[in-house]
């Protein structure tokens, strides 16, 4: 997504642990700006300035103006950033020059909305899989991130990638019957969560990547056995 935003940025001679901390007193922080075939240039610039584009919508898919005093003002995206692990600050990041008149290839969030008839009406379980998408697409055509409703989902309902909608010069990269979010029985989620213990210690690894629980439905509490002092019906 393009702004019509400008960072200043100040060209710098000096590289290394010193004049880090000397830029750090000076609330700015070390930067490189490359490509579009030219030389990088080592800059500083404002953590501040950074931070306020990447808690934007579409975060590190901003295009900006980068303003490097007495060199250039070129269009430029962060490619990669830094943080302090325990202060959360920003360390460094990487800007790159982006040719408006080439095509990019970025991944792109996508925001489901509403909820689904399958969780409130069936029973059923709402598990979002993948949150983005790649597409590719020109720079100024970037979306900040994609919208989809999905209050008519019913039981066995799925959002795949193939139905994102894309508009202008926007190209589908990832697989189009890649999984983004569906409505699934409760018994599949038990299924899918008791798989990886059944397989032992070598699943463990790959349990960060089970499907987000987002809505459960109803019916999940029927046939629960009752409480220890409760009365079968």
């Amino acid at each position: 997504m393009r702004k019509d935003l400008t960072i200043a940025a100040e060209p710098r001679s000096s590289r290394g642990k010193n004049e880090a901390r000397r830029l750090r007193v000076a609330k700015l922080i070390p930067a490189v700006v490359y490509g579009a075939g030219k030389q990088p240039v080592p800059v500083s610039v404002s953590p501040k300035e950074i931070l306020r584009i990447l808690n934007t919508g579409a975060g590190g898919n901003t295009i900006f103006n980068l303003d490097i005093a007495g060199q250039e003002n070129t269009p430029v995206m962060l490619k990669d950033w830094q943080r302090d692990p325990l202060k959360e600050s920003l360390l460094h990041v990487d800007f790159k020059r982006i040719d408006l008149n080439e095509r990019l290839r970025l991944r792109v969030r996508v925001v489901t909305t509403g909820d689904p008839r399958g969780v409130k009406e069936q029973g059923g379980v709402y598990q979002v899989v993948t949150r983005e998408i790649e597409i590719e697409c020109l720079p100024d055509e970037i979306p900040e991130s994609f919208q989809i409703d999905v209050a008519e989902f019913r039981l066995g309902s799925s959002l795949r990638a193939g139905d994102v909608p894309l508009s202008g010069s926007m190209k589908l990269i990832s697989s189009p019957d890649q999984v983004i979010s569906h409505v699934i029985a409760p018994a599949r989620v038990v299924e899918e969560e008791a798989a990886p213990a059944a397989e032992g210690v070598a699943a463990a690894p790959a349990a960060a990547a089970e499907p987000e629980v987002i809505k459960k439905g109803k019916k999940e509490e029927e046939g629960k056995e009752p409480e220890k002092g409760e009365k079968k019906k």
